[in-house]
């Protein structure tokens, strides 16, 4: 629940740079970047982000910051702790159907993100759609956001 940082055992303070999206996740938009005053500066300087895009409204930080508290048991449940066991015993169990079905499955056990392979991308449209239709709601991603070649 709290990253790849988490997962993997590693110390954030090894890390130069981190960053992160609220959007899924923490049911709010946009994202964070977290380095030394140096890097985030560089980043300022030469970002178009920085000069183009919308900061983050006031009621979408609080939104971020009460779904940290649950998360992280600060709002006095166990609410969040439930919802990350559910979330990696779901994702580990659709990923391993996924792969008995045959199907090209990417990423790693116990992440959400569970990248699977269509190789028609004309077919991505259909493919949401008809899973809309089960009752799984998916996100396809196809060219230019993700490569044409692994």
């Amino acid at each position: 629940g709290r990253g790849v940082c988490e997962y993997t055992g590693v110390n954030p303070a090894d890390i130069d740079i981190l960053m992160g999206t609220f959007t899924k996740s923490f049911s709010g938009m946009g994202g964070y970047i977290a380095g030394s005053k140096d890097v985030i500066a560089h980043l300022r300087r030469h970002s178009a982000g920085i000069q183009y895009h919308n900061s983050l409204s006031p009621v979408v930080c609080q939104q971020i910051l009460t779904a940290f508290k649950v998360i992280m048991g600060q709002d006095g449940t166990d609410t969040g702790a439930k919802k990350l066991a559910a979330l990696q015993s779901n994702s580990n169990y659709f990923r391993s159907e996924m792969i008995r079905l045959g199907l090209h499955v990417m990423g790693h056990m116990d992440s959400p993100i569970i990248p699977i392979m269509i190789y028609m991308p004309a077919k991505l449209a259909a493919f949401s759609r008809e899973c809309l239709k089960r009752g799984v709601a998916v996100v396809v991603v196809g060219f230019p956001a993700t490569s044409v070649v692994l």
